[in-house]
């Protein structure tokens, strides 16, 4: 199985958000989600502290929560057969990443998680407000005390990924392993512009987020009036992403899928796990109907003229 930079961990290429949990999946459906994922081969869960504090009702923390519970039932062997990654910066009362707020909002997601220690802890977004060598001491910190395994960082420049990388070498502490980025086939030109080559410099793993474009790259979309019709709570996000050439892509990845006898969700994940330095990509399901396209990505094999398709049609929105 892959490895995550260049810590020990080692994961199954798919990785499970679970931003829905707690928001558009009640917790009877995240936790049968998580069992299937789980019977499905899947063993590594994505989610943040911050997940879902923009729902009517939450206070965030809820995602970790029903996590913390499903691991609950499994006990130990459930808890070291998977990987988790969570992150801090964005929780209402846990915001930025001042060495105090890391280790408060470390400690309140470990008690939600019900587990001794966080896989994989991500600084969720820049905090220009503190300067990094007390961020970078902050994380390495809980790596000493066991609380985490590994660091990783999302929504970041590669300038502010460069300078967290020299402050851990100042300091002689780990580097990050991991970097979680927003990409995928129609919102490319960032991270391979920018952020792939500050990866391939530091031996960085990538797990990017919005891997299937907020439901546009399931396929379910034929028109704009489809996303009024049947987008839900993610309506907006969706639009952000629809254009014409953006439904050109949709409909390669169904011809495609159907090539694969897949549906075409699978083919964009496979599409992402195939680019260079992507370890993981990170793909949510709302209810367990909508998991098998997710995980049937990890046997599909996209041939050259199949991946070259998807790059061509894709270019034109993505740069």
């Amino acid at each position: 199985m892959p490895r995550i930079g260049t810590s020990e961990l080692t994961v199954a290429p798919l990785s499970l958000g679970a931003n829905t949990f707690g928001w558009t999946s009640s917790e009877e459906e995240s936790l049968a989600v998580l069992d299937a994922f789980a019977a499905g081969g899947g063993d590594f869960i994505d989610t943040a502290d911050v997940y879902s504090a923009w729902a009517p009702g939450n206070a965030g923390g809820e995602s970790e929560t029903i996590i913390g519970r499903w691991l609950a039932r499994g006990g130990a062997a459930r808890r070291d057969g998977v990987t988790i990654a969570t992150k801090v910066a964005q929780h209402p009362q846990f915001p930025g990443l001042s060495a105090a707020n890391v280790a408060a909002a470390a400690d309140a997601s470990l008690k939600r998680l019900g587990t001794d220690r966080i896989d994989l802890y991500y600084a969720h977004q820049e905090d220009p407000d503190t300067p990094v060598a007390e961020s970078v001491a902050a994380f390495a910190a809980l790596q000493e005390a066991g609380k985490i395994r590994a660091v990783g960082l999302s929504n970041f420049s590669a300038a502010s990924i460069r300078a967290w990388a020299e402050a851990a070498d100042e300091q002689g502490v780990p580097r990050p392993a991991a970097l979680e980025p927003h990409y995928n086939l129609v919102h490319r030109a960032d991270f391979e512009d920018n952020l792939r080559p500050t990866a391939q410099e530091l031996g960085l793993s990538v797990m990017p987020y919005w891997g299937l474009a907020a439901g546009l790259l399931t396929g379910k979309y034929h028109s704009p009036e489809d996303i009024d019709r049947l987008g839900g709570a993610r309506a907006d996000t969706v639009r952000g992403y629809a254009n014409d050439q953006a439904f050109l892509v949709v409909a390669a990845l169904r011809d495609i899928a159907a090539s694969h006898r897949v549906e075409p969700a699978s083919v964009a994940l496979a599409w992402l796990a195939a680019q260079p330095t992507v370890t993981a990509p990170i793909a949510s399901a709302r209810t367990v109907e909508q998991l098998p396209s997710l995980l049937a990505s990890l046997s599909v094999e996209l041939t050259a003229g199949e991946l070259g398709t998807l790059d061509s049609l894709s270019a034109p929105i993505g740069h």
